[in-house]
């Protein structure tokens, strides 16, 4: 067997490993998807990547390597082990590391590109070329994703509820519920210990930490939104427009403004359709995050929440230069 044929087999098993933990990747996104349009692009592409992952394997046996029988266990081993600790992160940290998967795929692909192009094997250049635009085409999503999320907009992907707590969502609550706030550093500290516990001991604390979410929901909501009311008229009256404009993002976040704030006149009498052409004008990721927000709290018609993810993902590609 040639150098260049055991790197090219070498480069392969690399590839099947990471295409596995692609897959595993893709599959616990699902569940952090915000609409049913993303939600059916991430399933997609974790079968996309269970199909790439066959190919390449079928390559490597063409060129008689043996796939390693462990590699799809450890595949899917480090997506686990990757999905578990980066609970500990905000969802920005989660995306990069995927980010980080991606461009690896990419590297690696074309690296496998150039090794067939000099063995002279065309079946492996052609699925070389397959794998590029793959996963050109991933990370060119993640990176608008994650634009969304630095224009302050709801990104496509949505934060577990430890992630949350993990990101300092807490400023969303951030006065008058003292309790909450300690609430929250507690969970936090219980987070950040959790890389020295098992994987149930992990699992019971997301789940308190969902639980604890949803009952301070019910039970401060209204007296929250009333609250930062009160703050805001306060701090307009003393002309203090920091404090006010704080205030008011602050309910803009939890969907608590009437229809008469919103960037879209007469919104609530609007049809679906005319929502949804409506929420296409918006030209500000603010404007977007308000109306999302404002109809995830109050109407939650998926129609026009996915227009306006796609409103703000157009935005996001033109912050980072990718064409529409």
């Amino acid at each position: 067997m040639t150098d260049t044929t055991s790197t090219l087999i070498n480069q392969l098993r690399a590839l099947v490993l990471l295409t596995q933990t692609e897959e595993q990747v893709a599959r616990t996104r699902i569940s952090q998807a915000r609409t049913d349009a993303v939600r059916r692009e991430l399933t997609q592409n974790a079968d996309n990547a269970a199909a790439r992952a066959l190919e390449i394997t079928e390559q490597l046996r063409a060129l008689g390597g043996v796939p390693d029988v462990v590699t799809p266990t450890v595949g899917r081993l480090s997506a686990v082990i990757k999905a578990t600790f980066e609970q500990a992160a905000p969802v920005e940290e989660a995306l990069l590391t995927d980010l980080q998967l991606e461009h690896q795929l990419l590297d690696r692909a074309t690296y496998l590109k150039v090794l067939a192009d000099q063995a002279g094997k065309t079946d492996v250049r052609k699925l070389a070329e397959k794998l590029v635009d793959a996963h050109s085409a991933t990370v060119e999503w993640l990176t608008v994703v994650l634009a969304e999320e630095a224009m302050g907009g709801p990104a496509a992907l949505v934060p577990t509820p430890v992630q949350k707590v993990a990101g300092g969502v807490a400023r969303a609550v951030n006065a008058p519920v003292r309790f909450w706030a300690n609430t929250v550093n507690n969970a936090v500290d219980s987070v950040k210990s959790a890389g020295e516990e098992t994987s149930d001991r992990f699992a019971a604390v997301t789940d308190r930490a969902h639980a604890l979410s949803e009952a301070v929901r019910d039970t401060f909501a209204a007296g929250r939104g009333a609250s930062l009311r009160r703050a805001e008229q306060i701090a307009d009256r003393e002309g203090d427009k920091d404090a006010a404009a704080a205030a008011r993002s602050a309910r803009e976040e939890l969907g608590d403004v009437s229809a008469d704030e919103l960037p879209i006149k007469n919104y609530d009498t609007l049809s679906v359709g005319d929502a949804v052409k409506a929420v296409k004008s918006l030209k500000t990721a603010h404007d977007i995050n308000v109306v999302i927000r404002y109809e995830e709290t109050h109407k939650n018609r998926s129609n026009v929440a996915s227009a306006a993810q796609t409103q703000l993902a157009a935005l996001a590609k033109d912050a980072v230069g990718v064409d529409a």
